[in-house]
């Protein structure tokens, strides 16, 4: 007789084992009950029915992260360049990417890889160097459009590198060393006009003003000696016209 007391208290025991689980606050269970889909539990404490429950897999709902190549692959202007990309993704529905797809892990890698070569050959080259961002978002919105339905979320889409071949990079480089100094010669024309425009608008000034002239005269004496203790002796007449002005005044 007291065996059956014992018999029954395994039994509770072992159903406790099989039914009891924990899963942790980053991650779901997806609960199959007979074969169907049944509830997404956790985090924290939940119980299974022994022999009729069963979990179908454990997700984490973590931000993961997915690298991503494309060798030699051709712009939008036929140049062959290798990009290496980050793709920042997190499963938004645990229901889905346990149902809807096998390994959702390795679907994401195969998707963001053909949607790089995608977005690759629709930029031009120029573009995919001087604007990432809008390659960035543009990839990112490609990516999410086709996991959407497997219940993935892609939060975020960095290209890290643009690799170009070797002669073209010499190209580049030397056409931007021609464009500086394009610049730097046209912003020299331009101070020169500038100058130009200067002096004549002082010899003006000076035409019409014979006094100034002498004053502007008396002013480059005095800057190249004024340093030196030279005497400096100047005509009569400029003399005599310095006198009646200030004379004057």
């Amino acid at each position: 007789m007291a065996i059956i007391p014992l018999l029954l208290l395994a039994i509770v025991l072992f159903i406790l084992v099989r039914s009891v689980r924990i899963a942790n606050e980053w991650s779901r269970a997806v609960v199959l009950r007979l074969g169907r889909f049944h509830a997404v539990r956790g985090p924290g404490l939940y119980l299974l029915l022994p022999l009729i429950d069963r979990v179908a897999m454990v997700l984490d709902l973590r931000i993961q992260t997915t690298s991503i190549t494309a060798e030699q692959a051709l712009t939008r202007d036929t140049v062959a360049v290798g990009v290496d990309a980050i793709v920042f993704w997190q499963v938004a529905d645990a229901r889905a990417a346990a149902i809807n797809i096998t390994n959702y892990r390795e679907a994401i890698e195969r998707v963001a890889q053909t949607s790089l070569r995608e977005m690759i050959g629709a930029t031009e080259l120029s573009r995919l160097l001087s604007d990432r961002r809008t390659a960035d978002e543009q990839l990112r919105q490609t990516i999410a459009a086709k996991t959407e339905s497997w219940g993935v979320a892609v939060r975020s889409v960095e290209i890290r590198d643009v690799a170009i071949p070797a002669n073209l990079q010499d190209a580049m480089s030397r056409q931007a060393q021609a464009e500086r100094e394009r610049d730097a010669r046209v912003t020299l024309a331009s101070a020169e006009v500038a100058i130009a425009e200067q002096v004549v608008a002082a010899a003006a000034v000076y035409a019409s003003n014979p006094v100034a002239v002498q004053l502007r005269q008396m002013n480059l004496l005095y800057e190249m000696n004024k340093d030196r203790g030279a005497t400096v002796l100047i005509p009569t007449d400029m003399a005599a016209s310095l006198g009646a002005l200030l004379k004057d005044r």
